[in-house]
């Protein structure tokens, strides 16, 4: 299945309110979006260290470590990478910030002018 050369991948949890806020900035810079609900698609290991590859972070990079849950069951522990995608894959929704993609390029978008990066 090939793609829009110009389509953008928003992984995001739209019960997160910035999430939403961030998916209207991803809308204003791409007309082909694909919106992947992290909460809903389960999202595999190859895929998780792919968005890693082009993000250039660490798993533990995209954690939201004030979460409650990362506080506790999470925070003061270490796990070497397999261990913190295996945390991230059944923990998406301790994502810190969605993530958008346009062709080669990845950003974790903590702010808004992180996404406006893409165009």
């Amino acid at each position: 299945m090939k793609g829009h050369p110009n389509e953008l991948f928003f992984y995001y949890n739209p019960s997160h309110s910035v999430d939403k806020q961030m998916r209207a900035y991803a809308k204003s810079i791409a007309r082909h979006i694909n919106e992947i609900n992290i909460e809903k698609e389960a999202i595999t290991m190859t895929g998780w260290r792919t968005i890693l590859d082009k993000l250039n972070l660490r798993p533990k990079d995209l954690m939201n470590r004030a979460h409650p849950d990362y506080q506790s069951f999470i925070a003061g522990k270490s796990w070497d990478d397999e261990g913190w995608l295996n945390i991230l894959i059944r923990n998406p929704h301790l994502l810190k910030a969605p993530i958008a993609i346009k062709k080669d390029k990845a950003v974790l978008c903590l702010t808004p002018n992180h996404i406006l990066e893409l165009d």
